[in-house]
């Protein structure tokens, strides 16, 4: 039986015909899908978070407390796992009590003895890490302990307390959102790759911005003077900046460790740390500043200017 093959024109037509279906197609766009992938969760988990910490700024008093308390557990506990040092459940009880204790403390306004606590406690950790992580178990209740503290000194103004915690909000939240929209939408020059490959300049100062802008209408608003918005973009131009700079501290400790997340608590954010890590910033600075100034309250050093 003899085969013949068939003509070079009957191949390509046959060619063509096969490949026709896909040849209008457009190709998949398998970069929006990762990139909606990547958001969904970070919106959901960011929803999650933002009612539970407006709920503890609405309710007040013991709902405040516990909130923040166990944000701080959280943090806590995360730090000593990271550093991945000896003895992890002994340090992570020594966390939660030195925490628990520093709350009682810092919510009769007795700073001194929390923190007292605090350094006792850590003491008691960097014995329990061993040598080669003394340091980093005592600085990990130091930093959950910020939180606990900055955050009872802010509230526990008469006058101030609810905005005070709503001026913080509005300006490390809106910071965070304008620096992740801003960075991607202008792109440009990497603010410090090796400690965080994603954060630009744009995005660091359009967040900057967009933060002390939006903390200073947040912080502004009911009091009657308008004019009180000037000093508290000032202030929160400070403080929104000192918000990535704990979130650039954040990342540089997650190096160090090889660490990609804090942990995996978090859908789409990693852990806690990695969703506080500018708010505790922004909030130890602003307790310290508001405390420099001696007024009645901690949170009046934010407000009172005229």
């Amino acid at each position: 039986m003899i085969y013949a093959a068939p003509a070079p024109g009957l191949l390509a037509m046959l060619n063509d015909a096969a490949d026709a279906p896909g040849k209008n197609l457009p190709a998949p766009n398998f970069s929006v899908r990762r990139c909606l992938a990547d958001l969904l969760p970070r919106v959901h988990s960011a929803i999650v978070l933002m009612a539970a910490a407006l709920v503890s700024v609405w309710q007040g008093g013991l709902v405040f407390d516990l909130i923040w308390l166990g944000a701080a557990l959280a943090v806590g506990c995360e730090w000593q796992y990271l550093i991945a040092a000896p003895n992890p459940r002994v340090r992570v009880l020594l966390v939660a009590l030195g925490l628990v204790l520093s709350a009682y403390f810092a919510n009769k306004a007795w700073f001194g003895a929390a923190c007292s606590l605090l350094g006792g406690c850590g003491l008691v950790l960097a014995l329990a890490a061993g040598p080669r992580r003394r340091v980093w178990a005592f600085g990990g209740i130091v930093y959950a302990g910020l939180l606990l503290v900055s955050a009872a000194a802010l509230h526990g103004s008469a006058e101030y307390a609810a905005r005070s915690i709503m001026w913080l909000f509005a300006t490390v939240w809106g910071t965070d959102v304008f620096a992740y929209f801003g960075g991607r939408l202008i792109g440009g020059a990497k603010l410090w790759p090796k400690i965080s490959p994603s954060k630009t300049w744009s995005g660091t100062l359009t967040g900057v911005f967009a933060g002390a802008l939006l903390g200073a209408v947040t912080g502004a608003y009911g009091l009657g003077d308008p004019w009180r918005a000037l000093p508290l973009f000032a202030l929160g131009f400070a403080a929104a900046a000192v918000s990535q700079g704990g979130d650039i501290f954040e990342s540089w400790v997650k190096r160090r460790f090889d660490a990609k997340d804090s942990s995996g608590l978090i859908p789409g954010h990693g852990g806690f740390m990695d969703r506080l890590d500018g708010f505790i910033a922004a909030a130890s600075f602003a307790a310290l500043f508001g405390g420099a100034r001696g007024l009645d309250s901690i949170a009046a050093g934010l407000f009172d200017w005229f």
